[in-house]
């Protein structure tokens, strides 16, 4: 049911809706039903661009969780051998200074 200059008041408004809901891309002029299909083809990319987006920064993301873990394990290991270190240290300046005391004496 096409639209046209020759219907009158008397034709129901519940059709002509119905039939402009039904054919609204047609009755967009050549341009503009061009121009509605570029700007959708615009957004279906733009949506693609932002879920490769999304996903790279993902990717990005847990690879920096790993490297941080991996880096905070990584000085743990370093903590604990510079604690025996100190540990050994310690006990060796007391038996030197068990040596020193009873030179003295």
């Amino acid at each position: 049911m096409a639209v046209t200059g020759d219907e009158t008041e008397t034709g129901t408004s519940g059709d002509l809706t119905a039939c402009q809901l039904h054919n609204s891309s047609s009755s967009l002029p050549q341009g503009e039903a061009e121009a509605s299909g570029r700007s959708s083809q615009k957004h279906s990319e733009s949506i693609a661009k932002r879920e490769l987006r999304l996903m790279k920064n993902r990717e990005a993301a847990r690879e920096c969780r790993r490297k941080k873990k991996e880096y905070v394990k990584c000085l743990e290991n370093r903590v604990a051998v510079l604690e025996n270190q100190n540990k050994t240290l310690i006990e060796e300046l007391r038996a030197l200074k068990d040596i020193y005391r009873h030179k003295v004496e």
